[in-house]
């Protein structure tokens, strides 16, 4: 699926769910998200393209998210240790630099 190039969500906290993967959670400041959008996490140590499988709120699951919805985000083959809050997960990589 085309991610929302104007979609910016900083991370507040990085989760590990045993069985599913990493969850970052964090507060969309701009645009939308879908499950099965290609993003890119924009880090301070490292950046790298990922696709979101799943979107959660308060314990519910999404298809889509928009600006300023509180949401986890299940990230594909991204480690924990790989991502740390204050990064950035953005829906192109021009929105945060290169890649």
């Amino acid at each position: 699926m085309a991610t929302d190039p104007s979609f910016r969500m900083t991370i507040a906290d990085v989760f590990s769910i045993r069985g599913r993967g990493t969850v970052v959670t964090g507060r969309i400041e701009s645009g939308t998200l879908q499950v099965g959008d290609d993003v890119y996490i924009q880090g301070q140590i490292r950046s790298q393209q990922t696709v979101v499988t799943g979107i959660e709120t308060f314990r519910k699951q999404l298809q889509q998210v928009s600006m300023g919805d509180n949401v986890g985000v299940l990230l594909r083959n991204v480690a924990k240790d790989d991502v740390q809050p204050g990064d950035v997960l953005v829906g192109s990589a021009a929105d945060g630099g290169e890649l």
